[in-house]
């Protein structure tokens, strides 16, 4: 009876937050104590509802030790199901607060989206309330052939705009495994910056800030600020999953691709070819003609003029 009425006012209370909220366990095969938890049980799980009797999302845990204000859980499953994406946060080990309904996350933690983003760090805070992420931890997130890693992040659960903090690198085109014959050989770009970087995924932009250096295989930019703009690709909605949320078929809108079209480097911009320095205010490179154009009283030093295609400047 006593853990009876205990989950009854838990379940009152985080209806506070909720809409609607459902809440099942399975008891565990031991006795708890006092000293330990209030209680402790198995195959737990949470999910809250919105209009219509929708799910928005679910928790659940393997096992489940439950105190007065946390629920401390293991092997961690949490889902958000958007409009347009669904999100799968998973981690060894969490920890549910009953007042707040927030969310901590330890231990192998990843984030991945249905359009094919994946995050992965240590540690996490999940505030589904206010639709955000937050670590300070180092993170790595990988989207197709792009590859950044930073120290810090905050960001939407879903990936589509995310600041990292400090200590960023973005490699594009990363190396593939030895012997994959069937992947031809790409130019590899990597972007390191202090930080932050702002990364947005439905502008298809990323905006790299303080002490910013772009190496590429024949030259290497460098500038306080980095605006980086993709190419777009159209992502395909996911066709409804038996007895899921699920989307329906059709194109979900312009996602940001994985091939660079133009980078606009700005404040003490340096940029080296080999023996070859040039410097300016701002540089424009359009990947299309791969044309570098300086404009704010461009300098260019050239020792060799051999296989030089010099820039155009204003």
């Amino acid at each position: 009876m006593r853990l009876k009425s205990f989950i009854r006012s838990w379940i009152f209370a985080a209806g506070f937050f909720l809409p609607a909220l459902a809440f099942s366990f399975a008891a565990g095969s031991g006795a708890s104590t006092s000293e330990t938890s209030d209680q402790q049980i198995s195959d737990f799980s949470l999910a809250g509802y919105g209009e219509k009797g929708k799910k928005n999302w679910d928790l659940s845990g393997k096992t489940a030790d439950i105190f007065t204000e946390v629920v401390k859980l293991n092997e961690v499953v949490g889902n958000l199901y958007g409009k347009e994406e669904d999100i799968r946060l998973t981690a060894e080990r969490g920890d549910f607060n009953k007042t707040d309904g927030k969310v901590h996350l330890e231990e192998n933690v990843v984030i991945t989206t249905s359009s094919g983003t994946k995050l992965t760090t240590d540690a996490l805070d999940w505030d589904r309330k206010n639709q955000l992420v937050t670590t300070d931890d180092i993170v790595n997130i990988k989207r197709e052939n792009m590859v950044v890693v930073a120290s810090g992040a905050r960001g939407e659960p879903n990936l589509k705009k995310v600041a990292l903090e400090k200590d960023v690198r973005l490699d594009i085109n990363p190396e593939e495994p030895a012997g994959d014959k069937a992947s031809a050989v790409k130019e590899k770009i990597t972007i390191t910056c202090d930080g932050p970087l702002d990364i947005d995924y439905e502008k298809s932009m990323a905006t790299f800030n303080n002490n910013v250096k772009v190496e590429r295989e024949d030259s290497t930019i460098y500038s306080d600020k980095m605006d980086v703009f993709f190419s777009s690709s159209k992502e395909k909605k996911e066709a409804p999953a038996a007895g899921g949320p699920g989307k329906e078929e059709g194109e979900a809108g312009s996602f940001m691709g994985n091939k660079i079209e133009r980078i606009v480097a700005r404040g003490n911009v340096k940029v080296v070819r080999g023996e070859n320095v040039s410097y300016s205010e701002e540089a424009i490179y359009s990947a299309q003609d791969k044309k570098l154009t300086l404009t704010g009283r461009p300098k260019l030093i050239i020792y060799s003029t051999e296989g030089f295609g010099a820039p155009a400047g204003d």
